[in-house]
């Protein structure tokens, strides 16, 4: 018989998601698939699934290697999931990634940004 393992587990055990919780929520809101229909966080897996999660505004895609249910390194885990993810997902992702790096800087004494600079700032990071 194979190995069976819930989707929301699996998400959580290889690292794609920070805490159960979250990757319960995101199956849930419909951010994750298995091919073109959304699935259910007690959806169970099988090795050789494939999987599209939304993360961030990024889809990832992830084919089942190893269906585990505990959270194991991330050295590990990389072992139970292949990378489907396409190059051009990919390379939008280490550009968001890699621009996020950035610090911002205020000038000594200004203090803390009141409230309606801060929704200035607010506005102008989200355009």
């Amino acid at each position: 018989m194979a190995k069976k393992v819930r989707v929301d587990k699996w998400l959580w055990s290889i690292r794609v998601f920070k805490t159960r919780t979250k990757s319960t929520d995101a199956c849930k809101k419909g951010h994750v698939s298995l091919g073109d229909s959304t699935i259910k966080p007690s959806y169970l897996l099988v090795e050789g699934d494939i999987i599209t999660a939304k993360k961030e505004g990024f889809n990832r895609v992830y084919k089942v290697i190893n269906p585990i249910g505990k959270r194991v390194g991330a050295k590990l885990a990389v072992e139970c999931y292949e990378e489907l993810t396409p190059a051009e997902e990919l390379q939008k992702y280490e550009n968001w990634f890699l621009a996020g790096k950035g610090n911002e800087y205020r000038s000594k004494g200004e203090g803390r940004p009141t409230k309606k600079e801060r929704r200035e700032i607010d506005s102008f990071k989200n355009k």
